[in-house]
């Protein structure tokens, strides 16, 4: 094949936060060219592939990514020069070989990334096929859930809301298009209740509202009446998908923890646990991100057994795409869902590995953005690719966001009839 790498470099751009990420150029002897850009997140989990940056107060607060493009044109480019693109494996093990290190942080999953992700797109382009069909073969025709997230909390925006991500997602839509656009006319009617009351309706990162409500059951209760209001009925047509991100209001970052605006107050892994059965049974949810803190193992273990035969229970923060901690989460029960991010573990090949795992083990897999993102429209085709079912990458707001799910109205469109979508 003709498809050489004969040409990589990089540059520092902007996320969808204002801070500085990677971009990507590769260019084939055949003449192909391609671009991929690095999203960057805010909730991370102490054992993700790391993020490089200068640390130079000057610049960015410190954030610039000068030392990850220069990794990129000085050190990487170099090393390719000459390979397949069609080599993935080969390409990634090669950068992951030369960084030398278990989390990237010599060369920076930044660097690696971009060039994984730019190879891969540069590799499909060669082969004139769909970045979808490269990745996942030609089978590759599912077109996965959308999991709006349409009220943020958290780390994701400045509010009294402990949770994280409250997201609205279309169970019962018949295709991709009327999923998206069930979810996308209750966000536009959540905007207008939350107005109704004197609430804020500015969006967090992700794109969700971000108001100071009376709790984080409050926070259901809202969305519930959005979903009723904009004509779908909750757990039929619209169900709902919680990420507590559990970490980020955990006290020591294992068992204990202080949900300030539930009225709860503090309380440790089984009081958690409780109140989570309790909401089981009042609303309709089908999917609880990260319940409990990333090293509370025994908590999201307790967690599974009782409220796993109900609903997809994922693990993100404790399980970071790394094979190492999927397998103990595997062998412990801990869970039976990973969430899948990219940049988490910082090469398409090691993400492909982590999906394939999950399904091994019989386990699900829950493809996701990051908080900081860009238009690189990638993780659509990549969360076809990987057939998971489900995808959060925002809200019906936010181009970054919007991106994504345009790219997927056009992978539906482009397989027709031949497409397929469904929550289980």
């Amino acid at each position: 094949m003709n498809n050489k790498i004969t040409g990589l470099r990089a540059m520092e751009i902007l996320d969808s936060r204002g801070n500085p990420t990677v971009r990507v150029y590769v260019e084939l002897s055949d003449g192909t060219q391609a671009v991929a850009s690095v999203p960057s997140g805010a909730s991370t989990g102490e054992n993700e592939a790391v993020e490089l940056r200068d640390g130079d107060k000057k610049r960015y607060a410190g954030k610039g990514v000068l030392k990850a493009v220069e990794n990129v044109n000085k050190v990487i480019a170099p090393a390719l020069m000459g390979m397949h693109a069609h080599e993935q494996a080969a390409i990634d093990y090669k950068m992951i070989e030369m960084d030398g290190t278990k989390n990237k942080s010599k060369l920076g999953a930044n660097a690696i990334l971009g060039v994984s992700m730019a190879v891969a797109r540069a590799a499909a382009a060669s082969a004139n096929i769909p970045l979808y069909q490269y990745l996942g073969g030609a089978g590759a025709r599912r077109i996965p859930v959308p999991c709006m997230n349409i009220l943020n909390g958290g780390a994701h925006a400045d509010n009294s809301v402990d949770f994280q991500e409250y997201m609205a997602v279309p169970v019962g839509a018949p295709n991709f298009r009327e999923g998206l656009r069930y979810v996308a006319e209750t966000f536009h009617v959540l905007k207008g209740i939350l107005k109704d009351r004197g609430l804020s309706t500015g969006v967090g990162d992700e794109g969700g509202f971000a108001p100071n409500l009376d709790s984080n059951e409050d926070a259901i209760e809202t969305i519930i009446q959005a979903i009723e209001k904009a004509g779908y009925k909750p757990g039929k047509d619209i169900a709902i998908a919680m990420d507590s991100a559990a970490s980020s209001f955990s006290i020591d970052n294992k068992s204990q923890y202080d949900l300030k605006w539930s009225g709860a107050g503090k309380m440790d892994s089984e009081g958690l646990i409780k109140k989570a059965e309790e909401w089981l049974d009042k609303y309709p949810i089908v999917l609880w991100e990260d319940p409990l803190a990333e090293n509370d193992w025994e908590g999201f273990k307790k967690f599974t057994e009782k409220l796993g035969d109900k609903i997809e229970v994922v693990g993100d923060d404790i399980f970071v795409t790394n094979t190492e901690y999927i397998s103990r989460g595997i062998k412990e029960g801990t869970a039976n869902s990973a969430l899948i991010k990219l940049n988490q573990i910082g090469s398409v090949t090691e993400t492909i590995e982590a999906v394939r795992m999950c399904r091994d083990a019989g386990w699900r897999y829950f493809i996701s953005h990051r908080s900081g993102e860009t238009s690189d429209t990638f993780l659509a085709d990549f969360a076809v690719a990987m057939d998971g079912g489900h995808l959060k990458t925002g809200s019906a707001s936010r181009s970054e966001r919007l991106a994504k799910y345009n790219r997927l109205l056009e992978i539906e469109q482009e397989l027709g009839n031949t497409s397929f979508y469904y929550w289980k």
